[in-house]
C-alpha cells in the first residue's frame, strides 16, 4: 500500500485559486458539468450500514460519468450525502470528551480547513463567536480521519484540514426548521467573516454541509476512493436509512474538491448543471420577490 502523505503547512495553497481567472479564451461564467447522481433509501426509513454501502456501490458504478485528470488517481470529485449517524457520532464524541445531547438538539458542520495551523486557529474562533452571536452553543470540534495514500499528487497539493464541528440546539427556537435556518445563518456569516478576513489561507476554508439532519463527505476523489480517503465511511456505526451519492464530470471546468454534492437542493445530473454564476443571478433578479419569515433573520445573508 501507498505510504500516507502529511498535508503540507504551504501558505501557497492560499494563493492558489479555486479555479483560474477570466483569461483569453477561457471565461468561468461558461463552466457547466455533466455529472453522475444516485440515490438509495429505505422505505421504511430503517437505519443501517448496508443503505451505505449499496450507495456507495452505486457511485463505484458510476464511474463512466465521472472524470479525472491527467493522473488516473486523481479524480473530479465524488462525495456522498447521509442522515446524522447519532450512535456513531455519540460514540467519537464520548473519546473527545465532548457530550452530545440527543439526537435533533445538535448540529454536525463538515468543515474543510486551512492546513496552517495558526489559519484554522483564527477560523476556529470566528466560528466560536458566531454561533454564540447567534444564541447556539459550540460543543466541540472532530478531526475527521483521512487517508491520501491511494490520490494523486494534484488531489493532495489541494487537500484541506478536514474538521467536523458540533453546535447545541438553543433553547430559544421553536422547532427543527427554525434550527435549520439558524444553522445556515451562522454558515453564511462564517463565510462572509472569514472571507473578508486576513487569514492566509482563507480560500481553503469551505463547509461542506451544516445541518442537524444531514452530512455530506466529499472531496476531489474518484469514486471508488471516497471510503479510502474517509475510514469514517467503512465503520458498521455509521449507519442512514438514505444515501444521495455524487460523481462529478467537469465538462469544461477545473476540478475543485468543493464541488460536489449540493448541501440543500438536489437535481437531476441528465442536463447540464448551471454555474454558480447563472443560479446565482437568477437568484439575484428574484431577491425583490422574496419574503422574510423568520423575523430575526436577516435577509442580507441569503446573498
Amino acid at each position: 500500500m501507498p505510504e500516507m502523505r502529511p498535508i503540507p503547512e504551504s501558505p501557497e495553497i492560499a494563493l492558489r485559486p479555486v479555479a483560474p481567472a477570466k483569461q483569453g479564451l477561457y471565461d468561468p461564467s461558461y463552466e457547466h458539468d455533466a455529472c453522475g447522481v444516485g440515490f438509495v433509501v429505505d422505505l421504511k426509513g430503517r437505519k443501517s450500514h448496508s443503505i451505505l454501502q449499496k450507495a456507495i456501490e452505486v457511485l463505484v458504478n458510476l464511474e463512466h460519468r465521472g472524470a479525472c485528470g491527467c493522473e488516473k488517481n486523481t479524480g473530479d470529485g465524488a462525495g456522498i450525502t447521509l442522515q446524522t449517524p447519532h450512535s456513531f457520532f455519540s460514540e467519537q464524541c464520548e473519546d473527545l470528551k465532548i457530550s452530545l445531547p440527543p439526537a435533533g438538539q445538535y448540529a454536525v458542520g463538515m468543515i474543510f480547513m486551512p492546513t496552517r495551523a495558526s489559519d484554522r486557529e483564527q477560523v476556529e474562533e470566528l466560528f466560536a463567536g458566531i454561533v454564540a452571536a447567534e444564541g447556539q452553543s459550540l460543543l466541540g470540534w472532530r478531526d475527521v480521519p483521512t487517508d491520501n495514500s491511494v490520490i494523486g499528487p494534484t488531489a493532495q497539493a489541494s487537500q484541506p484540514v478536514v474538521r467536523q464541528i458540533f453546535i447545541r440546539r438553543g433553547a430559544g427556537l421553536a422547532d427543527d426548521l427554525a434550527f435549520e435556518r439558524k444553522l445556515y445563518v451562522i454558515r453564511r456569516r462564517v463565510e462572509k467573516a472569514v472571507k473578508r478576513s486576513d487569514i492566509r489561507q482563507r480560500g481553503v476554508f469551505y463547509v461542506c454541509s451544516l445541518s442537524y439532519k444531514t452530512i455530506v463527505y466529499k472531496g476531489m476523489l474518484l469514486a471508488a476512493q471516497l471510503t479510502t480517503f474517509y475510514p469514517d465511511l467503512r465503520q458498521e456505526g455509521f449507519t442512514s436509512a438514505l444515501a444521495l451519492v455524487h460523481s462529478r464530470f467537469s465538462t469544461n471546468t477545473f476540478p475543485v474538491g468543493r464541488a460536489p454534492i449540493r448541501i440543500v437542493i438536489w437535481h437531476t445530473t441528465e442536463r447540464s448543471i448551471p454555474s454558480a454564476e447563472t443560479s446565482t443571478g437568477c437568484m439575484l433578479a428574484k431577491a425583490g420577490l422574496r419574503q422574510n419569515y423568520s423575523a430575526k433573520t436577516s435577509s442580507s445573508y441569503c446573498r
